[in-house]
């Protein structure tokens, strides 16, 4: 059994945030009583990945991955590897830096990408914990998706995407997300059936 004392329970969750994550804190809590977990949380952009991510931080002793720290770096970005579904994430170096050691509970060094430069940043090194979270779209990406403990979906309205895309984006930036990201997003839902190969679905609204 895992040591409960490096986290808190599912019970100190606010009761509006319980309601809506309580099958997920219950099965991460379940699955913690045998070892470390390493989960994905995946979903469109705007759909609150990266706030479950620090509510699940709040709770448990917890490591984070975030996708969009692998981005295609230029020379990887032709039409040939855009036309694949899930082709726009550097998930073969994902798979070699971070969850192939992260499956042997070792320290991760990786070099995270810079989207306004295009380039590599320094190395960071991080160290798993009891729950280590990939965070982000593209992470239930076929091969990727055998290593992790257990999986959820964000599902989120167009409508509440659009809103919240809107809301946090300068005009110009938010129509990127209209025009280019979020229909890659979709044709890699669609095609590789992610929302389904997913354990847990929670529906944002």
């Amino acid at each position: 059994m895992s040591d409960r004392s490096n986290y808190f329970p599912a019970e100190e969750v606010s009761q509006q945030d319980f309601a809506v994550f309580e099958p997920l804190l219950s099965q991460i809590d379940r699955l913690l009583q045998t070892g470390p977990v390493t989960m994905a949380i995946e979903g469109g952009s705007a759909g609150g990945k990266t706030t479950l991510s620090r509510i699940l931080e709040s709770l448990y002793d917890t490591t984070v991955f975030h996708m969009d720290d692998f981005f295609l770096r230029p020379e990887q970005r032709t039409p040939q590897r855009f036309a694949q579904p899930g082709g726009n994430i550097d998930w073969e170096r994902f798979l070699a830096e971070v969850l192939t050691p992260l499956k042997e509970h070792a320290p991760i060094e990786y070099k995270a990408f810079d989207c306004s430069s295009f380039t590599l940043k320094p190395p960071v090194v991080l160290t798993p914990s009891n729950l280590n979270i990939i965070e982000g779209a593209y992470s239930m990406h076929p091969e990727l998706a055998g290593y992790y403990d257990l999986s959820v979906f964000l599902d989120i309205s167009p409508d509440l995407q659009a809103r919240r895309i809107r809301k946090r984006n300068l005009p110009a930036l938010a129509e990127r997300y209209f025009n280019e990201w979020i229909p890659m997003e979709h044709l890699y839902f669609e095609k590789l059936d992610v929302k389904k190969r997913c354990d847990i679905v929670i529906n944002i609204g």
